[in-house]
């Protein structure tokens, strides 16, 4: 059997790649614009089901409160909830999302966790990139004690995070352990992630919630407010 080279004509290699580009420009545009209307109806849905909330004011009056006195905050980490107390009444909970690495609590910087504890807000930054920052005074004494005994850090940096525990500043964020971490908005995506329905953890391990959930709790949330991540 004797082989032959098929040769095309300019006007047939012309023909078929026309064929191709128009398929390929078909598939890209069909495939993008299913992107964009998957997007849409998430965007949409979560529009819908914000529009359901009750904002804090009201929440609060159908307690019958007119103001929080004691105002703390319990995160739930499986249920992707911050929700909000004045004592033990409960008043509101909020959409909540965490460090991305969501499987263990934090011990160490830059695991992206999440810490897990009974934690104090040190710090309120309103100037933040995320809007509205409330940083925890994570590593707490309960951390160093325990980042002690495994023999993570060693007596210096203990004292040094007791020291800071003992005045209630922020302790430092620079030894092994880490820190920085709070509860923050979104920033300027807030438009986009707080209307998606399902749950995306992004961040470094703060827990983070949408700017106008940040703006409630800043009217009612104080430096010293408990703050209990489990």
């Amino acid at each position: 059997m004797n082989n032959k080279n098929i040769k095309l004509s300019k006007s047939e290699i012309k023909k078929y790649t026309s064929y191709l580009s128009t398929n390929l420009i078909r598939n890209v545009v069909f495939f993008s614009g299913g992107i964009i209307l998957f997007i849409a109806g998430c965007v949409i849905y979560g529009i819908i089901l914000n529009l359901r909330e009750a904002p804090l004011s009201q929440t609060t009056a159908d307690k019958g409160l007119t103001t929080l006195n004691d105002a703390n905050i319990l995160i739930d980490r499986r249920a992707y909830k911050l929700m909000l107390y004045d004592d033990t009444v409960f008043i509101k909970s909020y959409k909540a999302n965490f460090g991305r690495n969501i499987n263990v609590p934090k011990c160490k910087d830059g695991d992206l966790a999440t810490p897990v504890g009974e934690y104090r807000i040190c710090d309120i930054d309103t100037t933040s990139r995320y809007h509205i920052f409330f940083k925890i005074d994570y590593p707490n004494l309960t951390d160093a004690k325990e980042a002690l005994r495994k023999g993570v850090i060693n007596q210096n940096i203990f004292d040094k995070l007791k020291f800071d525990s003992d005045y209630d500043v922020c302790p430092d964020s620079s030894t092994y352990l880490g820190g920085n971490v709070g509860i923050q908005g979104i920033g300027r995506l807030n438009f986009i992630f707080k209307y998606l329905p399902f749950n995306y953890n992004w961040t470094d391990g703060s827990v983070a919630i949408s700017n106008e959930d940040m703006d409630e709790l800043y009217s009612v949330i104080k430096k010293g407010t408990k703050v209990v991540i489990k």
